[in-house]
């Protein structure tokens, strides 16, 4: 089926937004090759397009061999020509590509530069610590080396995340509480649970690409809600509920990846007014929640897992490899998540759940995180030097987390400036790879933990002519 959501607030040209949906659509997978494209005249009414509009797009989609024109029968998604000339003439866009991007970011190795990863570097984290901790739990006669966990997750780290969780005002007992491996497994969970091919979902824009991803593979229709410095553009987010009747809303309310803005109280009053007016779900991803060196709003305080569910996760500030992360929502709720966990992953590591809690309950992870959070706030306070120096423009200075959003003067869409990095063994991630339809971007985001190396600087001031180092 396919999923397409245009904007005519956008500066990109409504073909233009059409042959980049059915574009990243078909690279997905979503659309496979037989598939029937809908009717020109179906698709120009429930887009309120003109025909011309799609015969434009259907007729370009064809020139790069996305689409097949049947005479007398209509567009027929064409096959996968992997070396073919279809495929080179969309081999540009592998830069911005979801999933080419999330394999070149692990695979990259040692040599290359990870400007704009979503992670913190190895020796960042407290390895030493884990190692004696690890030490220490595999000597203890309870450690579950061998065994599967419980269907829920380790109990004892449920009721510390109680405790944590309360520290944000967010009442959730342990039966709310579903472990899971990693916030990426708990988005996937309830990605798996809420949404249903055809279904319309909410999204921010920009956010999460890698979910986006998830989400289409769901077959869900993606809608972007526009960011703004404060949280979504609430006035947008009526309008866009007066035509759609979306069940969830996936959002990012602290250090949004991948601006670093936060969540204002009236914007997430306003949120929850909507939701509760227009009966959907709300889903928090608050992954970064341990780089903010302050109390701030949230959606679940607000709302207290009612209409409320709360993700978060342990992979970005332990380690990327035990992921551990988790989600909480109201008790019928979280016992359905409970049996989605269950059937497609039977158990999350109980080890690695009781390694967590071992770091959690000794006072080592909160001394390990207030010296964390000082080495990030020098690294920002760096990596905006540098963009200055540069001469890019940046969105807001973030109060705390691992993200900059900063755009180049003169560019519509750093597409070229992403690939041009690539060759050159630095990572950067255009904005287009943060929006829902993947429409041209300015944007660039920046990680403070890797871009602030000196060859990131001499590649952006040498490409964009503004070093004046």
């Amino acid at each position: 089926m396919l999923m397409v959501s245009l904007d005519n607030a956008q500066a990109t040209p409504l073909v233009e937004q059409i042959v980049d949906a059915v574009r990243s659509q078909i690279d997905d997978r979503i659309l496979r090759a037989g598939m029937k494209m809908p009717p020109i005249r179906k698709l120009a009414e429930s887009q309120q397009v003109s025909r011309f509009t799609v015969v434009e797009a259907y007729d370009r989609l064809v020139a790069l061999g996305y689409l097949r024109s049947r005479r007398g029968s209509g567009f027929y998604v064409a096959p996968r020509r992997e070396g073919g000339e279809g495929r080179q003439l969309a081999s540009t866009d592998r830069a911005v590509d979801v999933a080419w991007m999330m394999r070149q970011a692990l695979d990259g190795g040692a040599a290359q530069i990870k400007a704009s990863a979503g992670w913190l570097p190895p020796d960042w984290l407290d390895e030493d610590g884990l190692r004696r901790h690890l030490r220490s739990l595999s000597r203890r006669p309870d450690a579950r080396l061998t065994a599967y966990g419980t269907a829920q997750g380790y109990l004892p780290l449920r009721q510390q995340l109680q405790v944590k969780l309360a520290e944000f005002g967010i009442g959730a007992a342990p039966h709310q509480i579903v472990l899971t491996e990693g916030a990426t497994r708990a988005l996937d969970i309830l990605a798996r649970h809420l949404v249903k091919p055809g279904d319309t979902v909410l999204v921010d824009d920009p956010g999460y690409f890698n979910f986006f991803g998830n989400l289409r593979l769901q077959g869900a229709i993606l809608v972007g809600v526009p960011r703004k410095l404060d949280g979504p553009d609430v006035e947008q987010l009526e309008a866009l509920l007066a035509h759609h009747k979306p069940r969830v809303f996936f959002t990012h309310s602290v250090l949004h990846n991948p601006t670093g803005a936060n969540l204002s109280p009236g914007v997430a009053f306003r949120i929850l007014q909507l939701a509760e007016k227009h009966d959907f779900l709300v889903i928090e991803d608050d992954t970064y929640a341990d780089f903010h060196p302050h109390a701030t709003t949230r959606l679940a305080n607000l709302d207290q897992l009612n209409r409320v569910i709360f993700v978060g996760s342990f992979s970005k500030t332990l380690s990327g490899s035990l992921r551990v992360g988790f989600l909480a929502a109201r008790p019928d709720l979280a016992a359905e998540l409970t049996d989605v966990k269950t059937l497609t992953s039977v158990a999350s590591s109980e080890f690695n759940e009781q390694l967590v809690y071992q770091m959690l309950t000794d006072g080592h992870y909160r001394k390990y995180l207030d010296r964390l959070q000082g080495r990030l706030a020098q690294a920002t306070d760096e990596c905006l030097r540098m963009l200055e120096r540069i001469g890019l423009e940046v969105y807001l200075e973030p109060k705390g987390g691992v993200f900059v959003w900063a755009r180049p003067p003169g560019f519509e869409d750093v597409a070229a400036l992403a690939s041009a990095a690539a060759a050159q063994n630095i990572m950067l991630a255009p904005g287009k790879v943060f929006r829902p339809q993947m429409q041209p971007s300015p944007w660039l985001r920046f990680n403070v933990a890797f871009a602030t190396v000196p060859a990131v600087e001499r590649f952006l001031g040498e490409t964009l002519g503004g070093c004046r180092t």
